[in-house]
């Protein structure tokens, strides 16, 4: 056995040129270290059953070859491809696009690849072959970006044979799922208008059957109700500031609405321009506070009161969750505390305040 230039040995039956000019592969560092190539595996895995020299040797090993473990040599050393399926939906949308950018920068960071799946078509056929899908591919798990409630119910359906993580969904004891708390965000919002003196508080809520929409509807609801304010039914749009203005001119044209809290901010937006071309001034005249936070809510004229919702969160969170079930951390199926512990969980919300809202008209 010769010395190569690096101080190495070049294994028997390679020619130094080929040594030299082809990348080093798992077998090539089982010889160099005297090891079987299972042995290899186990050092790559972080085998605590390897003895400290043995490890040692291939370590060394891989250091001399400069061998950099491929994907698929990490897989037959873990048992996993390292390789998480993100399903997501309106995910042209801030929340979805925000989560699903969380998710690709966190899963790059703990060495996992995501394979990602944008649906635009509801129905329960499309979400299937999208399991089905991921699944072909090794997904080690999946993420789906559910808001819709039969999405949920079609992914419980679809009975995955690898750990699920839903956001924004609730499908109980068949999934994981990660939320923001919807039900505080609209509370803090409608509690908000009426501290400043508005007799009550119009909603234009977002579609009906987005679990965020609806627990946002239920909160509004139950906050006017508790402070004995009258209730008018909520008008009902898309998510879209077309719809927002469509509907806030009805809004505008009724002296007696001087509070609206919007589902959104990009409804929120259209609001604003509704009640601006029907000469209502925000806030004297009328109040207002949108959802979310998006980046240019700080920047309407006025300036957007609104609940964030912190979307890097949940999709950070999701994805840590995730990993905790696929390697054994506390609140996984492999640790302590078991799979229940990984059920619910709920990011909190935060009402920004700027200068939408105001006292009152005569307050």
């Amino acid at each position: 056995m010769t010395r190569s230039a690096g101080g190495g040995a070049v294994p028997k039956g390679r020619s130094r040129r080929n040594f030299a000019g082809a990348r080093p592969v798992m077998d090539d560092v089982a010889r160099l270290a005297g090891v079987s190539k299972q042995t290899v595996s186990r050092v790559l895995n972080d085998n605590p059953a390897v003895r400290p020299e043995t490890r040692e040797a291939v370590l060394a090993a891989m250091s001399t070859l400069g061998y950099r473990p491929s994907r698929s040599a990490r897989s037959l050393a873990s048992g996993r491809t390292r390789m998480l399926g993100v399903i997501s939906f309106d995910a042209a949308r801030f929340g979805p696009a925000s989560i699903l950018t969380a998710i690709n920068t966190a899963a790059q960071e703990a060495g996992y690849l995501v394979s990602s799946i944008a649906l635009d078509t509801a129905d329960r056929a499309t979400v299937v072959r999208a399991v089905d899908t991921l699944s072909a591919e090794g997904a080690d798990g999946v993420i789906a970006i559910a808001p819709q409630r039969w999405v949920g119910r079609a992914l419980a359906e679809a009975r995955l044979d690898t750990p699920l993580m839903v956001l924004e969904n609730d499908l109980g004891k068949d999934a994981s799922f990660v939320t923001a708390d919807n039900h505080a965000g609209a509370r803090m919002a409608t509690e908000h208008l009426l501290a400043h003196g508005h007799a009550t508080v119009r909603h234009i809520a977002g579609p009906t059957g987005w679990l965020s929409a609806d627990r946002r509807v239920e909160a509004w609801r139950a906050t006017l109700e508790a402070a004995g304010a009258e209730v008018h039914e909520p008008l009902v749009g898309d998510w879209s500031a077309d719809s927002g203005y469509e509907l806030g001119r009805r809004l505008a044209a009724r002296p007696e609405v001087t509070a609206v809290f919007a589902s959104n901010d990009q409804m929120a937006l259209g609001v604003l321009r509704a009640l601006h071309e029907a000469g209502r001034r925000v806030p004297d005249d009328v109040s207002v506070v949108g959802y979310d936070d998006i980046p240019e809510a700080a920047h309407l004229l006025p300036p957007l009161t609104t609940v964030r919702t912190d979307f890097p969160e949940i999709g950070t969170r999701s994805l840590r969750l995730l990993l905790s079930q696929l390697e054994g951390a506390p609140g996984g199926p492999g640790g302590p505390g078991g799979p229940e512990q990984a059920l619910d969980h709920v990011v909190p919300v935060e009402l920004i305040v700027r200068r939408s809202t105001g006292p009152a008209p005569g307050r």
